[in-house]
């Protein structure tokens, strides 16, 4: 019972988040919403399962909200009709913040181009090692509208770290900044925090950090660690670029990208393997797909603090970085890309959906198809059609029955298989 409300605590609260952003421009949709919510808390309720109300709360959302909207005003007949706008004067740049966000982090990036990473060397001869990894992390000052980089040296090989760990230590190579470890060891999650001389903040909007070739480590050949190392220029998720802005524009980007996916699979008319004699497209829906893009990127230790803010900053990232959010992302089981799909030698997830669901056109290069999130997309919609196949009946039938609301079973099955679906589904 445990399982079953945790991972419901989890799906509820983001498929209200998804699906009322994907539904906002639709009165009726809201409407359906609205009912689904009812429905639910009773049907929950009536079983003696969780009380909902309580659920909601503990996420963070209202338990009597209502999803209410205005009546459509009136088509203005003439654009003298239109109320008059304030003028708004920003220093040069764009009043909304999350537009403001975009162009500073795009700034960065053309900065730290031209930026180098420093390796040192200590020891001599045989005993000559690379001492950590370099990285650059440019800085922006809003009151004197300035730039710094900031270098900072972080160990080699990378220390374990968990959120609400000890921080990981480094060496600060630029002087007169104050450092600090916020989160992360890697490509895609490690950030730091920083103030000036004085004390003032320093907002974080671009990170430089290079990617070793495993080879030349596993060989302990340093030099040529250094010289074949990929430097990448990408921004890890930091509160200094959260905005409600990008967050909405997260939501909207996964719901696009999963009916783009979506709509190449019915044009391609690839069949589903669970429900024969109809198409893969009608199985998973688009707020599932979503669904799974946040869920697979949210640290369980931070949803535990944050509860839906946990969503809001993966799906910021998300609103951020775009087709690249969470490209760099590799976990300890070394699933790849924002969907985390596995290799294993060619037998794990990915091999597996190139191979049943070949009218999809999945790229068969691992790397490049699981970090494409597109693609990967379209690889999850396969998959989670194929875990569908392998439950009983009763729960195919209740999940196609309402297959948005009931996602939760091929979320379940994505990570923990069939038979936890079983479990969760009693």
């Amino acid at each position: 019972m445990n399982a079953t409300l945790n991972r419901v605590g989890r799906v509820l609260p983001l498929f209200l988040l998804l699906l009322c952003a994907a539904c906002a421009a639709n009165r009726a949709a809201y409407d359906g919403l609205e009912d689904m919510r009812v429905a639910l808390m009773g049907s929950l309720q009536e079983e003696g399962e969780l009380d909902v109300a309580d659920l909601l709360s503990a996420n963070g959302l209202d338990p009597n909200y209502s999803l209410t909207v205005s009546a459509p005003e009136a088509e203005l007949e003439s654009f003298d009709e239109f109320p008059e706008i304030p003028e708004v004067v920003v220093r040069g740049r764009f009043f909304a913040h999350d537009v403001e966000i975009r162009e500073l982090v795009q700034e960065a990036e053309e900065l730290l181009r031209d930026v180098d990473l420093n390796y040192v060397f200590t020891g001599k001869g045989k005993n000559e090692i690379l001492r950590g990894r370099p990285v650059v992390f440019a800085l922006w000052n809003e009151t004197t509208e300035e730039w710094t980089m900031a270098h900072i040296e972080i160990p080699r090989p990378p220390v374990r770290w968990k959120p609400g760990g000890p921080p990981v230590s480094f060496r600060l190579i630029t002087p007169g900044l104050k450092a600090w470890h916020v989160g992360g060891t890697g490509a895609e999650r490690l950030m730091f925090g920083f103030s000036g001389p004085n004390g003032e903040p320093l907002k974080v909007y671009g990170r430089k950090f290079p990617v070793f070739d495993n080879k030349a480590l596993a060989r302990k050949q340093w030099r040529e660690v250094a010289r074949t190392a990929e430097p990448i220029i990408y921004l890890p998720f930091t509160t200094d670029a959260l905005d409600p802005g990008l967050v909405g524009s997260g939501r909207d980007f996964l719901l696009s990208t999963a009916n783009r996916a979506l709509r190449e699979l019915r044009v391609a008319k690839v069949p589903s393997v669970a429900y024969p004699g109809q198409l893969l497209a009608d199985v998973v829906p688009a707020e599932v797909i979503a669904m799974l893009a946040v869920i697979e990127q949210t640290d369980d230790t931070l949803y535990s603090t944050l509860n839906i803010g946990a969503f809001e900053q993966v799906m910021n990232q998300y609103g951020l970085q775009r087709d690249n959010a969470y490209r760099y992302s590799v976990s300890t089981a070394s699933a790849y890309g924002a969907m985390q799909f596995t290799n294993k030698r060619g037998n794990g997830t990915y091999a597996l959906v190139v191979r049943r669901c070949r009218g999809a056109n999945i790229d068969p290069n691992f790397e490049r198809g699981a970090t494409n999130i597109y693609n990967a997309m379209k690889a999850a919609i396969c998959l989670l059609d194929i875990e569908l196949s392998q439950m009983r009946e009763d729960i195919k039938t209740a999940y196609r029955n309402d297959p948005a609301l009931l996602g939760i079973f091929p979320i379940a099955a994505y990570n923990g298989g069939p038979r936890n679906v079983t479990r969760l589904y009693n």
